[in-house]
């Protein structure tokens, strides 16, 4: 908790004003500290007066740094198949790792992994953690969890990452609990600090209004997660050398008292717009569920897949797997039409990293427009018609 030595405070009024979450007041020249304080501590840095602390956060046990060393980057295997997130990782992973002079290794868990090691070798892996075993078939916390940790506690890398996707965030924040360490979810950048080596991770804070740049310079391993289509991925290169090491598994780490009995794809698996090179966005301007109609239509006739706002999902129009933004999917293909979509920093969040953006709205303030690269102000009932005839036009020609 947030402790006021009322011996020292002097009421000055400075916590007050800089704190962000306002759970803080000056009542008769002394600091009251209210429910939503959030422990971030940055109140008890600019306290000139040291009359501030936070109690309970010093390590019961000190972390020597300098016996961590590596960056390591957990990679999904399920039902057969690599998670492309797990290359993208590995992609930024060789940057941090090639920065810190380290080896970059991957962990790899799962059931007739076949050849994939050697691919994450051929992406940028230096060394291989292969966890292959029937029983990891199928995903388990308690599983999954004990065979990272495990992992951890032996090697000691000093940077741990991991995919933002529903398997990573049911078990990664599981290891960082267990083993003390502090853990970054969302992040959008990863840098190292020059000097004492530091991960520097940014993520989206406050709804998407700013951008936080967080740092756990006292323990180890930095964790973070990161959500797909975020980071580049590095080409494949067969020429490339690895140690593959394949991991002992005793009988603790297999044990689960959840049991999965079968694992059914729903029907809306086969939507993953994250796959593709051309997404057609549609918002609160379609103004009902029909105007997807107009949206499929363009989207089939570029080849693409449809893709949504927040406001269009909530709205019962389409489904959540169609969602683009902070609270959806992160996407990044070659061409996004944004068809009456406003541009709120949340869904920009989204599908800001796309190589060329196209927005229609009628609206020639809307925010959308300032991250386009071209802009129609418009009906998009009356814009997309056209464009449609002419793409088809061009088709057949």
């Amino acid at each position: 908790m947030l402790i006021v030595d009322s011996d020292l405070c002097v009421g000055c009024g400075q916590c007050e004003d800089d704190c962000s979450f306002g759970a803080i007041e000056v009542v008769d020249r002394i600091a009251v500290v209210g429910d939503t304080c959030t422990l971030c501590g940055s109140c008890v840095d600019r306290c000139e007066a040291e009359a501030l602390s936070i109690e309970g956060v010093e390590k019961s046990v000190q972390v020597d740094l300098d016996s961590w060393s590596g960056i390591w980057v957990y990679c999904e295997y399920r039902a057969g198949k690599l998670a492309s997130v797990s290359l993208e990782l590995l992609g930024v992973g060789r940057k941090l790792a090639d920065t810190r002079g380290v080896e970059l290794s991957a962990v790899l868990i799962g059931s007739d992994t076949g050849d994939t090691a050697e691919e994450l070798i051929g992406r940028g892996a230096d060394i291989v953690y292969r966890a292959d075993n029937s029983a990891l078939e199928h995903f388990t916390d308690k599983c999954y969890g004990s065979v990272l940790t495990s992992l951890i506690r032996e090697h000691q890398p000093e940077v741990v990452l991991a995919g933002a996707t529903a398997i990573g965030r049911s078990f990664i924040p599981g290891v960082a609990n267990i083993l003390g360490a502090g853990l970054t979810a969302d992040c959008t950048e990863l840098e190292i600090r020059n000097g004492d080596g530091a991960l520097l991770q940014t993520r989206p804070a406050f709804g998407g209004n700013i951008m936080a740049t967080i740092v756990c310079p006292g323990s180890r391993p930095q964790m973070s997660t990161v959500r797909p289509k975020v980071m580049q991925e590095l080409e494949f290169d067969a020429a490339r050398q690895g140690d593959i090491v394949d991991v002992l598994l005793d009988d603790t780490m297999l044990f689960s008292k959840v049991r999965v009995l079968e694992s059914v794809v729903a029907e809306n698996d086969d939507v993953n717009i994250q796959e593709s090179d051309v997404l057609i966005g549609g918002g609160r301007g379609l103004d009902s569920g029909k105007g997807f109609e107009l949206i499929r239509e363009l989207a089939q006739s570029l080849d693409g897949a449809v893709s949504a706002s927040r406001a269009a999902v909530d709205a019962g129009w389409i489904g959540y797997p169609h969602q683009v933004g902070q609270t959806g999917k992160t996407v990044a293909p070659k061409l996004y039409i944004a068809c009456g979509i406003s541009g709120a920093i949340q869904h920009v969040a989204g599908m800001q990293s796309s190589e060329t953006i196209v927005a229609i709205n009628r609206d020639e303030n809307a925010p959308i427009f300032n991250v386009a690269d071209f802009g129609i102000v418009g009906d998009l009932f009356e814009v997309l018609p056209k464009l449609i005839s002419k793409i088809e036009g061009h088709r057949k020609s």
